[in-house]
């Protein structure tokens, strides 16, 4: 398991001591040097691990003094799983397919005019203008389908896209290339909703991550390729300047 999808099983590990009592609330847990023997790990990764679980209320870390367990803990310790891009993009196109599909039944005029309008955000230069449209573009179509389930779950998969270190990058390196192509994606996906036709906002809306996931295909090659020929080049420069 690579450094950047290890924190977040540590940090589940330490919220479950947490929840058993062995950290219990208002204590100070053992230094890194120590978590990091007992998990096994670096203490790079216990320190992502910490500002993970400072992030949803589990610990305080003061600088100086320590990391607190907080007196007061979430209901839901709120840590996500090690997933990658492909398995998060997946979900994604088999959940919010469908609930483009239930939203095209009911969506209301106003929705329609806020999605307009998020569109026209999406295309901002400013990458946090255009991310955070991307996202309520989603999130008003999750709503619109009147399932709260759907909402919650299309919520905490946008979650893995932005939280996961490995899943933004992946994402970030796809969308920085193909925005025209995003916008007549979500063009479609705006138009089936405005026909109120379930089946056409299914199709426009598994059609964008069928090709997203096709996109980072393309990059995962790309980046494989390069790690390829870069062991390549190290490999010939030490066999080959050694036997000269």
């Amino acid at each position: 398991m690579s450094e950047k999808r290890l924190f977040h099983s540590v940090a589940a590990q330490i919220g479950e001591l947490i929840d058993e009592g062995t950290f219990p609330p208002g204590t100070r847990l053992p230094g890194e040097r120590e978590l990091a023997e007992r998990f096994g790990v670096s203490r790079v990764t216990i320190r992502e691990a910490e500002i993970a679980l400072q992030a949803i209320g589990r610990i305080e870390i003061k600088t100086g003094s320590g990391v607190y367990v907080c007196p007061e803990q979430p209901r839901s310790s709120g840590i996500l799983p090690g997933v990658g891009a492909f398995e998060v993009t997946e979900a994604r196109l088999l959940i919010e397919s469908e609930g483009a599909a239930l939203a095209a039944k009911t969506i209301s005029d106003a929705d329609l005019g806020q999605l307009e309008g998020l569109l026209n955000q999406m295309a901002s230069r400013d990458e946090a203008i255009s991310t955070k449209a991307d996202q309520e573009f989603h999130a008003t179509i999750a709503r619109a389908s009147g399932n709260a389930a759907m909402v919650h779950v299309i919520e905490t998969l946008w979650r893995m896209r932005e939280e996961l270190p490995e899943v933004k990058h992946m994402y970030e390196s796809v969308c920085d290339a193909d925005a025209n192509i995003r916008a007549r994606e979500h063009q479609d996906i705006l138009d089936a909703l405005k026909a109120r036709d379930p089946a056409r906002a299914r199709d426009a809306m598994r059609s964008h991550f069928r090709r997203l996931i096709g996109a980072m295909l393309d990059v995962s090659e790309k980046r494989a390729l390069e790690e390829m020929e870069q062991r390549i080049t190290e490999s010939r420069e030490r066999f080959l300047s050694s036997a000269s």
